[in-house]
């Protein structure tokens, strides 16, 4: 492993004017994912910057019925909230999908927003990546590419998958990501917080250097709605999702009045599906429906070889979840 310089901070601000002239550094949380990539050489840093110390550990409602998660609540602390439980089923859901115990005790909200690809080629440290070295190529395009790579916002440079569930249900709730720079708070919203990859796959989120996430706000829960994750995978214990659906909708009259929807183990970000959504607005609750709702969600789809099974499996991931979620409630 490299040698690298280690500090602590005492404070967001603090943090955020310890980095190095080169933007070089990066910051320790739970280190769950951080420090296996630093051990492998697939990053390459030359600070370190502990924020362990920091006041970040706070779950707080807000007066206009958001919610403020502090970066260092531990995925565990989220999805066992009172709060979040209550108001935000989906959340808890998808973060007690992902990941073990042990895992969800030590990682981070900010350090889940943070985490890195899962692609083989990225790390084993070798083969071609425009991630790891940008230019080299992408050695998934043509190679195996089955299980975490993606068919939706891939581009020539990029195919792999944002791995989160906790973002997927994020992605479907609506949040401001905050964030501490040398010049101050910044708030990003979430739908811009994650990049696709294009022709710069390097670059993988809204961050400019020393940057530093303090909180996540979630926005107000819809009123009146069911929502609910769905996540198929390989096999029922620790492992990343083929395909999963966040959704939140809201029934009146017995039609649509408002759903949410995103996707996760699909694309190279996580995913709202916004077209469905639109599609969905003012109809009644169908199978019929929500298979043409499948098909826009999944629309543009680009496969490879071993992944186009990825395009009917992210629909019924979806149809699935609607179908439980509307279907149930309309004959209740």
């Amino acid at each position: 492993m490299r040698t690298f310089d280690y500090v602590r901070a005492d404070s967001s601000a603090q943090a955020a004017k310890q980095g190095s002239s080169q933007g070089a550094e990066v910051f320790l949380a739970g280190g769950t994912t951080l420090l296996d990539l630093v051990k492998l050489d697939v990053m390459k840093v030359e600070q370190i910057v502990d924020i362990n110390r920091l006041p970040l550990k706070q779950i707080e409602p807000l007066s206009d019925g958001r919610l403020r998660i502090g970066t260092l609540v531990s995925n565990t602390e989220l999805a066992t909230h009172p709060l979040v439980r209550e108001r935000y089923p989906l959340l808890s859901q998808a973060l007690l999908a992902g990941a073990s115990t042990q895992l969800r005790n030590k990682a981070t909200t900010g350090g889940n927003v943070m985490q890195r690809v899962r692609c083989n080629y990225f790390r084993d440290g070798i083969s071609a990546c425009n991630k790891r070295e940008p230019g080299s190529g992408c050695a998934a395009i043509g190679g195996l590419s089955r299980s975490v790579h993606a068919v939706l916002g891939t581009s020539e440079q990029c195919i792999a998958t944002h791995p989160s569930d906790m973002c997927v249900a994020m992605a479907a709730i609506g949040a401001q990501v905050t964030v501490q720079g040398p010049n101050g708070l910044r708030d990003i919203p979430f739908a811009d917080f994650h990049l696709l990859p294009g022709d710069s796959p390097w670059r993988e989120h809204a961050l400019q250097p020393h940057e530093l996430i303090t909180h996540i706000t979630l926005d107000a829960p819809l009123a009146g709605s069911q929502s609910a994750y769905l996540k198929l995978r390989d096999r029922a214990s620790y492992q990343f999702a083929l395909a999963s659906s966040a959704v939140i909708v809201r029934l009146e009259s017995g039609r649509i009045a408002e759903a949410r929807l995103a996707l996760g183990g699909v694309a190279t970000k996580p995913w709202r599906a916004t077209e469905a959504e639109r599609f969905l607005m003012g109809k009644r609750p169908s199978l019929a429906l929500f298979n043409q709702a499948g098909e826009l969600a999944m629309r543009g789809a680009v496969t490879t070889e071993h992944n186009a099974f990825k395009v009917p499996l992210g629909q019924q991931v979806l149809v699935r979840n609607l179908r439980d979620l509307t279907l149930q409630e309309a004959s209740a």
